[in-house]
């Protein structure tokens, strides 16, 4: 829309069409380029965003403290509010600690996605011949205990007073990959999951079914592109209300 307010920042899709209008490219890039794009990145981001919050739900029926701790930072930083809007995530530090948590101990693309080498280089010692494809570790990267103190305990904690993030910039944590080639859908994938978890933990209380204790639940995967969790996760949501919080 030609019309819609000028945002102060380009997304994605202006910076395509003002490519796309300057042509300055070797090849013509066409809206039909563009919207496949976009499509890319819509389709990645419905993949793995859900198997995040789930994962992270996985981890908060674990740790219940953990869960209160974000439910009570939700319910006191943002009282009386049908739901979380995007515009309360930057006021929630817990929940942002959780969800960067949740991409070290489960990254979404635990192998990010395959690299061919242009040229012979060495990295490490290592010899790399042109056309070798190049897996990068995510998941063993997030639980090594030469970069992690307990890197196998789930604990947002160590995120609160560090300024390690998952843009690309620290490569202890790169759930998206780095460089110029990292994930495009990063943002819209981010905003899904804290928008999901937010929600969730905002408006709900959360139990296991009759019969099932924390030690039962699971963290077996289905392997693939995405680390999903092999076994559904059967919660029992019950509606919160500041009145009545046991209701």
């Amino acid at each position: 829309d030609p019309n819609r307010p000028k945002s102060d920042s380009e997304d994605i899709v202006d910076v395509l069409l003002r490519v796309r209008k300057e042509r300055d490219l070797p090849f013509h890039l066409t809206l039909d380029h563009i919207k496949a794009v976009t499509m890319d990145i819509i389709s990645a981001g419905t993949d793995t965003s859900p198997a995040v919050v789930v994962w992270a739900m996985t981890e908060l029926l674990k740790n219940p403290t953990i869960m209160k701790k974000a439910q009570d930072e939700l319910r006191s930083v943002i009282p009386d509010k049908t739901f979380i809007e995007e515009d309360d995530i930057v006021k929630l530090e817990y929940l942002k600690a959780i969800v960067k948590e949740t991409f070290r101990f489960h990254p979404p693309a635990p192998l990010l996605l395959v690299r061919e080498s242009l040229n012979k280089c060495t990295v490490q010692g290592y010899d790399i011949l042109p056309k070798t494809l190049v897996f990068v570790n995510a998941w063993a990267i997030g639980r090594d205990p030469k970069f992690w103190n307990e890197p196998e305990i789930f604990l947002p904690e160590r995120f609160l007073e560090s300024s390690i993030d998952f843009r690309g910039h620290d490569f202890e944590l790169i759930p998206f990959g780095a460089g110029r080639k990292m994930c495009p859908g990063m943002h819209h994938g981010v905003a899904n999951i804290e928008m999901a978890l937010a929600n969730l933990l905002y408006s709900f209380d959360w139990e296991l079914p009759a019969g099932m204790n924390r030690e039962d639940i699971d963290t077996d995967v289905i392997p693939g592109i995405t680390m999903k969790k092999k076994d559904p996760l059967c919660l029992i949501a019950k509606k919160f209300s500041p009145s009545l919080p046991n209701d």
